[in-house]
């Protein structure tokens, strides 16, 4: 079969090649792909892969086989899988039955739908961590970006009064405002007030800026790093004081994370139906992943990113 491999000689670290097809375990459905989303940091971990390596961590596509024990959905049936483990940019995918794939409604658009596992479900995942939403201000960082902007629509579909951090809010504020954000500022210093809850994808100097705006019995997950920027705390940072007190970090997963397929049925659903959307900023043939995958890297391509398999 065609994949995606990495290949560290090339400028993009990637190049279509073939492999063996995948021997499903009797657990697992056979999938024949046709979307593939990209994330950032599967850019970086690019650099880290065995040349002849098949990465991804997600995809969509149409069920080749059921699993041999009889489980999961049927041949034929569109579903949506994520793989921790890497593996999924290629044209068949084995991958368990339980917990990691769940079926896409009827004409749904698969590459819309190839979104969901790592960004949407990681949003959600990451909201439910910082607790109730309804009434509460909620921070998200790097808002820009694919997990970003599913947290702002999740935030404020869940009832939150939704701070959406970018660097370019001039650039970005009004895509932001529409997606669902109240506010649009340009870092975790640049509005008045406390947060309740944080989720960051950006790490570094913002990460501990956003700290520092949680009110007592605050939470931030820490989703993503992207600035690559160490976390330095200054003296003091963590001491509780009144009002200022019971503060949480939290790191997140979502490969750790179990039981994620009512939550990506659930998710997929509301992209079908138009209630969230996917902001797919880039979308073509995986035969030009290399050119997708540069302007992620480089920080030039924002939202998502959609490779057809074709």
């Amino acid at each position: 079969m065609r994949a995606l491999l990495a290949d560290r000689g090339t400028p993009a670290g990637i190049r279509l090649g073939t492999v063996a097809d995948p021997d499903p375990a009797p657990s697992e459905a056979l999938v024949r792909t046709v979307a593939l989303s990209l994330n950032f940091g599967e850019t970086e971990l690019l650099a880290d892969s065995a040349d002849g390596a098949v990465p991804g961590w997600e995809a969509a596509g149409i069920v080749e086989r059921q699993a041999a024990d009889g489980s999961g959905p049927a041949a034929g049936t569109p579903v949506v899988l994520v793989t921790a483990g890497g593996g999924s940019w290629a044209e068949l995918v084995a991958v368990p039955t339980a917990g990691v794939l769940a079926e896409v409604p009827a004409g749904a658009d698969l590459g819309a739908m190839s979104t969901v596992p790592v960004a949407a479900a990681s949003a959600l995942r990451a909201l439910h961590r910082t607790g109730p939403l309804l009434g509460r201000r909620i921070l998200v960082t790097g808002a820009t970006g694919g997990v970003g902007r599913y947290a702002v629509q999740l935030a404020r579909l869940g009832g939150a009064h939704v701070l959406a951090s970018t660097g370019s809010p001039d650039v970005h504020g009004e895509s932001l405002v529409r997606l669902g954000a109240h506010e649009v500022v340009a870092g975790p210093g640049a509005f008045e007030g406390e947060v309740h809850g944080v989720l960051d994808t950006v790490g570094g100097s913002q990460l501990v800026a956003a700290f520092d705006r949680l009110a007592a019995h605050g939470v931030l997950v820490s989703v993503g790093h992207a600035s690559g920027e160490p976390d330095r705390f200054p003296q003091g940072a963590l001491i509780g004081i009144p009002g200022r007190h019971d503060r949480s970090i939290v790191t997140f997963f979502l490969g750790d994370e179990s039981g994620i397929g009512p939550d990506l049925a659930w998710l997929v659903r509301q992209v079908a139906t138009g209630v969230l959307d996917p902001q797919i900023s880039w979308r073509g043939s995986w035969e030009s992943a290399a050119e997708a995958l540069v302007a992620l890297r480089e920080r030039r391509l924002h939202g998502k990113a959609v490779l057809e398999v074709r």
